[in-house]
């Protein structure tokens, strides 16, 4: 069965507290999520730390991404993206507080993680 057409910049809540995270397909050793930020950022000294690699691209929005050893976060706009490899230690510094950030984050295994 083929399901509806959806648009990935549509339904996003007015009142954003926490960051949305939302699973658009899942399957073995692979995730796809829509994650929507408005003003959010990592807390201060959490750091991710994941077991898989993870391709992200900023769909809508402004960010910046801090990968640990280096001094200055990274900035992202619409359309950017990049490939953060499994345990690659990151932290979101800063999102728009006053437009909607919309990510496409696909998670999958790592060739270097044993499963």
């Amino acid at each position: 069965m083929i399901n509806h057409i959806k648009n990935i910049l549509a339904d996003v809540p007015e009142n954003l507290p926490d960051e949305l995270f939302e699973v658009i397909l899942e399957r073995p050793g692979f995730r796809l999520e829509r994650i929507v930020s408005k003003g959010h950022a990592s807390p201060p000294g959490f750091w991710y730390d994941q077991d898989d690699d993870e391709w992200v691209m900023l769909v809508s929005g402004n960010a910046e991404l801090l990968f640990e050893g280096e001094n200055q976060p990274r900035t992202m706009s619409s359309g950017d993206w990049v490939h953060i490899p499994a345990h690659c230690r990151h932290r979101l510094e800063w999102t728009d507080p006053e437009n909607d950030t919309v990510w496409l984050a696909l998670y999958f295994d790592s060739p270097d993680e044993k499963k």
